[in-house]
């Protein structure tokens, strides 16, 4: 533990670090492109989420609309991560001790295997019912079990904004 609170420390000493945490105007501008990226990650995934479901697109095919949307899924994901870690840098012991920030990364861990079990398991065999209204039931439950652990994600990221203070 000691080695972890030593590299974190490290970390709030860097210039970079200092710079966001002090500047009055550069952490609320990160932290907004970070909410941005963050709604376009999860209004993305939640059309996907919810075809699988079979509460919506069902006139469309799963591959489909995974092949029109991911792509900007990805970017997304990609700025709110590069974001995100900015926002951490700006206070890296403050967040790793934060309750909300240490549940918004095991539900973020948890909608990654999510994603990899649904792509080794029911969307190995997408051919099979990619245009059935009401895709199989492990399609179904991944759709619902990423929904919900992506709301738990968005309500976590909006606590840590309720619970962490200015340093």
């Amino acid at each position: 533990m000691e080695f972890i609170t030593g590299v974190l420390d490290r970390i709030a000493q860097t210039p970079l670090s200092q710079f966001i945490h002090e500047s009055p105007v550069v952490f609320p501008n990160i932290e907004c492109i970070h909410v941005i990226a963050i709604c376009m990650v999860f209004g993305t995934i939640m059309i996907i989420d919810l075809r699988l479901i079979g509460k919506a697109s069902m006139n469309r095919t799963v591959t489909g609309l995974m092949g029109e949307i991911l792509p900007l899924t990805w970017v997304a994901f990609a700025l709110a991560v590069l974001t995100g870690a900015l926002l951490f840098i700006s206070q890296p012991v403050d967040y790793a001790a934060n309750t909300a920030f240490r549940l918004k990364m095991v539900a973020l861990a948890f909608a990654g295997l999510n994603m990899l079990a649904f792509h080794a398991g029911a969307y190995r065999h997408v051919a099979t019912w990619d245009a059935l209204t009401l895709p199989p039931t492990r399609a179904r439950l991944a759709g619902a079990v990423s929904l919900t652990l992506w709301i738990a994600i968005i309500a976590c990221g909006r606590t840590i904004g309720f619970t962490m203070f200015p340093g």
